[in-house]
């Protein structure tokens, strides 16, 4: 059943909380989550490629450096996101994501120098931390306790499946036109469809907020948790907290990597540009699709399952994507046939293992942290997991510059395992029970 603040709690709106009660402000949220993967979706094919062949970036540790300006600053918006919708609610935060990422698809599309990707990047890495954080918050506001997990799975689910999607298509139009101007605007038709709705029709989630606090019992008028002590707690003090932490950053570590190397090693074992966008496109698209019934199952069976055993699909998927390493003994040349089905096996795989982690991760951070302090909670989380990004890309460039890149991918699939052991030691589970 939805559920309301008490009538007669002094201050608490009469809003109610659930899924049908809120739908038309969840299914506007869905679609606007979908345009801000799609801003992530358009560079996934085409940008590491442009640095190679346009920029004449031999280094991959260099190509990968606009992943790590993304991250980095992703990261910071994540972490002033939370704070940021406390003191300014969660519509304008929104809005502001737009505003700051309407120039990149621009950036990219004439960039004379590497540098003018890069600082597009940063400024994706606000816009994705800003938005992306609130259609995240502004479900979790609208559903309440009941249904996290099925609002994270359709949340994440929007945003992935746009990701996958849109990195496919942009790889079908540089097939055919080029890797510069054209897959580009896609990313401006999605930057301004994004602000016009975020203004014209977003409403903000503030009073469900305190809707939620009053009925848990806590006072709307109480003074919030400090934000050193929320961080404090987000990142080491709660052990299931912590282990969130570490697997978002493995996660999101892994995901860097495929991002920035994929189309490198791809490209180097003899697949065209179609093929390199099928793959880069099916991993997110499994993704989106699989957290349609990961979110609601973890709602049922619990987090930890889900959780543990979507990084070791991850790990394991990794594994498949490398393949053998430069210099093993192969038998010969690569086949570009076989090279595509084993890709797109350990895509697969990999979309498979993140579906179940990913939204999970979030609906357990949200089981843990009280609405008064839940948004500053999730802006850690998201700090923590963001960080894997630059990390990934940083350490694993330097593996894929001294050994190849076969054995980067390798190595991201082994520390994606590791969190998974760490995750089934401290993690304990915390899916709300029925009332």
């Amino acid at each position: 059943m939805p559920r309301s603040a008490p009538p007669n709690t002094p201050g608490a709106p009469s809003v109610v909380l659930g899924l049908r009660a809120n739908l038309p402000q969840f299914a506007l949220l869905v679609v606007i989550n979908m345009l801000v993967g799609g801003m992530v979706g358009v560079q996934r094919t085409i940008v590491p490629l442009i640095g190679e062949r346009e920029f004449g970036l031999a280094s991959v540790a260099l190509v990968g450096s606009f992943i790590a300006g993304f991250g980095l600053t992703k990261a910071a918006a994540n972490l002033f996101a939370g704070p940021l919708a406390d003191r300014f609610g969660r519509r304008r935060v929104l809005i502001a994501g737009w505003v700051v990422g309407l120039p990149v698809p621009v950036l990219i599309m004439w960039a004379p120098y590497w540098e003018w990707v890069v600082a597009a990047n940063i400024l994706l890495g606000v816009n994705q931390g800003l938005a992306w954080s609130m259609t995240v918050n502004m479900k979790i506001d609208l559903v309440g306790p009941r249904r996290r997990g099925l609002a994270l799975g359709l949340n994440e689910f929007a945003g992935y499946v746009a990701v996958g999607a849109t990195a496919w298509a942009t790889g079908v139009i540089a097939a055919r036109a080029g890797l510069r101007p054209e897959p580009l605007y896609l990313g401006v038709a999605y930057g301004v469809a994004g602000l016009l709705l975020s203004v014209a029709l977003v409403r903000d989630t503030g009073a469900h907020v305190a809707a939620e606090s009053a009925a848990a019992g806590v006072g709307v008028g109480a003074p919030p948790m400090p934000r050193g002590r929320v961080f404090a707690l987000a990142t080491w003090g709660d052990r299931t907290l912590f282990g969130a932490a570490q697997a978002g950053f493995a996660s999101n570590l892994n995901d860097g990597v495929v991002w920035a190397m994929l189309p490198l090693l791809l490209a180097q074992r003899g697949l065209g540009l179609a093929q390199i966008g099928l793959v880069a496109g099916l991993y997110p698209l499994v993704w989106g699709l699989g957290q349609l019934a990961t979110g609601a199952l973890s709602d049922r069976i619990g987090r930890k399952p889900l959780v543990v055993g979507g990084m070791i699909v991850q790990g394991a998927a990794l594994l498949v994507l490398g393949g053998a390493p430069e210099g093993a003994a192969t038998g010969g040349p690569a086949d570009p046939a076989s090279e595509l089905a084993r890709a797109l096996t350990g895509a697969a795989l990999l979309g498979l293992g993140t579906a179940m982690a990913y939204p999970t991760l979030l609906a357990a951070v949200g089981d843990v942290a009280a609405p008064a302090w839940r948004a500053r909670a999730l802006a850690v989380y998201r700090f923590w997991r963001d960080l894997g990004f630059v990390v990934g890309v940083v350490a694993c460039g330097i593996v894929a510059d001294a050994a190849g890149l076969a054995w980067a991918v390798h190595a991201a699939g082994a520390a994606t395992l590791l969190s998974g052991a760490v995750a089934w030691a401290v993690l304990r589970e915390t899916r709300p029970r029925s009332t």
